[in-house]
């Protein structure tokens, strides 16, 4: 029986590629850093991308970097963290791209030691970086159960590299990575993979302000810090293997690292 690509017409050793073109994809946070990175690339392969964030400015520059670039893109500016939010955010993906193949949950904010928060920062840094995340998922699945879809969470290798100034950050990471395992369990059955991309230091508006902008260029330059297209092609990884196969995580971290 013949097997793998080549019996489609592949190279030999090859296996199948799921492709992109025409895929709907929502992608939370994805006005900066690694959300837009794959914004750009999904999009540059034929994907159609609907993508929310915090700041209308950034969105604006999203949406005219992939138009520019020939892609297929719209989407609205709003705060996840908020009550209804995602709601809103999932409805309007629909809405644009009459339904969606991919949901990409990467939106997140900063969050340092518990004892170095107040009660309200705490409170709205579980709300983005956890509630929304699963509140997503949650939404995403219902949308795309029985229709041969995808869930990809960009988590953090915070979940696992544990700091004193990293408590909640990494607390809510660590639970998204149990979440990831346990939602592909779940969701297997129903036609639908879910991975989990957990980044290491990765040069973004996110770093900011404990790293500048001009440090992050010199760490990259040293290969101490990854590039937000880095993960965006870990993503592309994801998305374009052979619906028989799930890469449940996959971790991405700097070649030079110090921790």
């Amino acid at each position: 029986m013949a097997t793998g690509y080549a019996a489609t017409g592949g190279a030999a050793g090859h296996t199948a590629q799921t492709p992109l073109t025409g895929r709907r994809i929502a992608i939370t946070g994805g006005t900066t850093g690694i959300g837009r990175a794959t914004a750009l690339l999904l999009a540059g392969e034929g994907a159609q991308i609907f993508t929310c964030g915090r700041d209308p400015e950034h969105l604006g520059d999203c949406l005219a970097a992939v138009r520019n670039a020939g892609g297929t893109i719209d989407g609205l500016a709003l705060d996840l963290a908020h009550e209804g939010a995602v709601d809103r955010f999932f409805g309007a993906a629909e809405q644009a791209m009459g339904g969606i193949d991919v949901a990409v949950i990467n939106a997140a904010v900063p969050a340092s030691g518990l004892t170095e928060m107040d009660e309200a920062a705490l409170r709205y840094a579980i709300a983005a970086d956890f509630t929304a995340y699963l509140v997503s998922a949650w939404r995403a699945a219902a949308a795309l159960s029985g229709k041969n879809g995808d869930i990809v969470l960009v988590g953090s290798m915070s979940a696992h590299v544990l700091g004193g100034h990293s408590t909640v950050y990494a607390g809510m990471k660590a639970g998204i990575a149990g979440f990831a395992e346990a939602l592909r369990r779940e969701m297997g059955g129903k036609g639908v993979r879910v991975g989990l991309v957990e980044p290491g230091l990765v040069g973004t508006d996110f770093q900011y302000p404990d790293i500048p902008a001009d440090k992050q260029r010199a760490m990259i330059a040293d290969e101490k810090m990854l590039r937000a297209e880095d993960i965006a092609v870990g993503i592309h990884y994801f998305l374009t293997q052979p619906r028989r196969t799930v890469v449940q995580q996959l971790v991405i971290v700097p070649r030079v690292n110090e921790e």
